[in-house]
C-alpha cells in the first residue's frame, strides 16, 4: 500500500449539489427552495412547527418544580456502617466523617453531605460528624453509647453595608 493509493470505498462519498447554476442543472433558480416565503430565505430554522397545529412540547403537561437551593445528601443507614466496622473498612476509634466514608467506600462522592438513617443494627461506639440524621439513627447511634454532631452546612447570610 502506498500512500498515493489511498482513496475512499466506491459510495463513501457524495460530492455536493452544485445550486444556482442553469435550468438545465435541475436545481437553478430558486435552486430547490421553492418560491419566495420565510423559507426560501437563509438563516431559517422553524424548530417545533407543525404546520399551525399545537407543537408536541406545547401539548404536554409540565408537572414538578426542581428547587435551585435543594440538598441532595449521600443516604446512609447504620446497618451499612456497622457492617464496614465489622469488615475494618472503618475505623472505631476515629470521628465518622464524610471524607471517612467515602475513604471507606461507603459513598461514591461527597455531593451535599451525609444523612444517617435509622435502618439495621448499630452496635459500635462511634463518633459521627455530619449533615443531617433521622431521630431512628439518632436514638440507634445514642443507644450504642455513640454521640452525633450535626454539622451547619448552610451559608452565614453576609451582615448589611451601611452605604452613609
Amino acid at each position: 500500500m502506498k500512500l498515493n493509493e489511498i482513496s475512499d470505498n466506491d459510495g463513501a462519498t457524495k460530492s455536493r449539489m452544485r445550486v444556482g447554476r442553469g435550468i438545465g442543472s435541475g436545481k437553478g433558480k430558486t435552486c430547490g427552495r421553492g418560491v419566495k416565503g420565510q423559507k426560501a430565505r437563509t438563516g431559517v430554522a422553524i424548530k417545533g412547527f407543525e404546520g399551525g397545529q399545537m407543537p408536541l412540547h406545547r401539548r404536554l403537561p409540565k408537572r414538578g418544580f426542581k428547587s435551585p437551593f435543594r440538598t441532595d445528601y449521600n443516604e446512609l443507614n447504620v446497618g451499612r456502617i456497622q457492617a464496614a466496622v465489622d469488615a475494618g473498612k472503618l475505623d472505631p476509634a476515629a470521628t465518622v466523617t464524610l471524607g471517612n466514608l467515602v475513604a471507606a467506600g461507603l459513598c461514591a462522592k461527597p455531593r451535599d453531605g451525609v444523612k444517617i438513617l435509622g435502618r439495621g443494627e448499630l452496635s459500635a461506639k462511634l463518633t459521627f460528624e455530619v449533615a443531617a440524621a433521622s431521630k431512628s439513627a439518632i436514638a440507634a447511634i445514642e443507644a450504642a453509647g455513640g454521640s452525633i454532631f450535626l454539622l451547619d452546612l448552610a451559608p452565614e447570610p453576609e451582615a448589611p453595608t451601611s452605604t452613609d
